[in-house]
C-alpha cells in the first residue's frame, strides 16, 4: 500500500520537474503528470539496468531525463495532444 502511495508522490514530483525543465509549454493534468513521472522512472530504469534481470528504480535525475524523453516521443509521434 505504501509503495503505491510512494510511487504516486514520486511520480508527481518527477513529472512536475520534467515538465518544468522541458523547453516549451507542456500542458497536461495531474494524473497525466503522475503517469509521466512513473513512466519516466521506468524508462530510465530500463536504460540503466544494462541488461540485468534485476530491475531497480533509477535515480532522480535519470527519471527526470526519462520523463523528458517521453514528452519528446509523445510530441514527435503526436500522442497526447
Amino acid at each position: 500500500m505504501f509503495n503505491i502511495i510512494g510511487a504516486i508522490f514520486s511520480g508527481l514530483f518527477i513529472g512536475i520537474l520534467a515538465r518544468f525543465f522541458y523547453p516549451g509549454a507542456v500542458s497536461m493534468g495531474w494524473v497525466a503528470t503522475i503517469l509521466l513521472g512513473i513512466g519516466g522512472s521506468l524508462a530510465a530504469g530500463l536504460v540503466t539496468s544494462r541488461g540485468q534481470r534485476d530491475f531497480s528504480r533509477a535515480g532522480c535525475l535519470a527519471s527526470i531525463l526519462g520523463a523528458m524523453a517521453l514528452i519528446f516521443l509523445g510530441r514527435t509521434f503526436g500522442i497526447g495532444g
